[in-house]
């Protein structure tokens, strides 16, 4: 379960890298030396910098969803422990009779 937990962490790390390194070559692709952009280089721009904030945006949820997952797993171990540990006193009460 963890190694499930920290590929999609990589996986999420490695993507917004990559959304943001081609936000930035297009951009300066694009761009080239001219030191006022034309409308279609701001228009790329633009569509650049919304693509870069949606995937900020979805990496955001996925945290937030995975730390809720991590949130309800721990519970689930917890009740998990309380229940072994009930069904232990419960075997040791039967072997002393």
């Amino acid at each position: 379960m963890e190694g499930g937990v920290v590929l999609m962490q990589k996986t999420l790390r490695t993507l917004v890298v990559l959304v943001s390194v081609s936000c930035l070559v297009l951009t300066l692709t694009i761009a080239g030396c001219s030191r006022h952009p034309n409308e279609k280089q701001c228009q790329a721009y633009e569509e650049q910098l919304k693509a870069a904030t949606s995937a900020e945006e979805l990496l955001q949820e996925k945290k937030q969803t995975l730390a809720d997952a991590e949130t309800k797993l721990a519970d689930k171990q917890q009740v998990l422990n309380d229940v072994k540990s009930e069904k232990d006193k419960v075997t040791q009460r039967l072997g002393d009779m």
